[in-house]
């Protein structure tokens, strides 16, 4: 199936597409159905939601448990991942869709963020990336701005 990944024998869609969207005065947010639909397709209406620098990351249950397990094993031997480890896991937050489809954002995380209102959706396949959108702005542009040096990591890859 084209833009799907298999694994362990169940055929999965990918997190792709931007989209712009306001959180409720509650901190929720309205999750696109492409989004939830690829949810689903995990068996779990759960995400997984961290701060990630200047943004946060939200994955699936299952998908979260893979990095864990790549930090289990691997990320000890890393010495420069302590810190890494401290600040992405200790803000780990439990999130699940509620029947309307959306997304209680913790304060907490929102506030670590800068994250108030109008927000960004971006999709990156396995995990949903969450800014806000003046910092999405930011990003945007910095990267268009640089976009001449992915061409020898693209080139390896196959892409160009």
């Amino acid at each position: 199936m084209v833009g799907s990944v298999e694994r362990e024998g169940i055929i999965k869609s990918r997190f792709r597409s931007r989209s712009e969207h306001s959180l409720d005065p509650k901190g929720r947010l309205n999750v696109p159905t492409r989004f939830r639909e690829v949810l689903h397709q995990y068996g779990s209406a759960d995400l997984m939601i961290t701060s990630w620098g200047s943004h946060l990351r939200a994955y699936p249950a299952s998908e979260w448990q893979i990095i864990e397990d790549k930090l289990l094993s691997k990320g000890r031997e890393e010495a420069n991942l302590a810190g890494f480890i401290r600040h992405v896991v200790s803000g780990i937050s439990e999130c699940s869709l509620d029947k309307q489809g959306r997304l209680l954002i913790p304060a907490p995380l929102r506030a670590e963020v800068g994250i108030s209102k109008d927000v960004v959706l971006n999709g990156m396949l396995e995990f949903v990336e969450i800014w806000d959108k003046d910092a999405w702005l930011a990003e945007f542009n910095r990267t268009r701005e640089q976009f001449d040096q992915y061409s020898t990591s693209l080139a390896k890859l196959g892409i160009i």
